[in-house]
């Protein structure tokens, strides 16, 4: 197996990990009852998408 001819260091490692974390989701707001939801889904608490009941809030 190779081995690394030299320790890396700190920065270099700290450097390469700068684009590994997490990122929080987008959120818009219900068009029915303003509440936030995800993107492209079914409103958790009122059960509409695109302006139509897709899901009853009841079963939510």
């Amino acid at each position: 197996m190779a081995h690394p001819k030299r320790k890396t260091s700190k920065s270099v490692a700290r450097k390469r990990r700068t684009h590994k974390k997490l990122t929080v989701p987008g959120l818009v707001n219900c068009p029915n009852c303003s509440e936030p939801t995800r993107p492209h889904n079914a409103c958790p608490s009122c059960g509409q998408y695109k302006g139509r009941e897709v899901v009853e809030a009841s079963a939510i």
